[in-house]
């Protein structure tokens, strides 16, 4: 059953780190230690079973989230999980983004 807010002392924002912020570039991860890493832990951090299998609903909903800047090492085994890193920004993302706004002037002196 819902709750009135004014039961609570406080309600700070719901706020998420971003990939770049979590994940250090050079890096891959698995879900298990992002999950580690999403609550301010090692990324080695032992936890009991019951706690890891509730920061694994929030972790894999943010890595589903933030897709687009990860990539993903398929497991080198059957026993290990994928792992999980940083999009390195291609030279191409930076030069079509000058494009534009060159695109853009040109297109306000007409």
């Amino acid at each position: 059953m819902p709750v009135s807010k004014s039961e609570f002392d406080s309600l700070p924002p719901c706020d998420f780190y971003t990939p770049a912020e979590l994940l250090e570039a050079d890096q891959m991860y698995t879900v298990y230690e992002i999950a580690r890493l999403l609550q301010g832990l090692d990324p080695d951090a032992e936890i009991d079973q019951g706690t890891e299998d509730v920061l694994l609903d929030w972790t894999i909903p943010w890595i589903m989230n933030n897709a687009d800047d990860l990539v993903v090492a398929e497991p080198r085994s059957d026993d290990e999980p994928a792992h999980y890193g940083l999009k390195e920004e291609e030279e191409g993302d930076e030069t079509d983004a000058d494009d534009s706004s060159g695109d853009e002037a040109d297109d306000d002196t007409e």
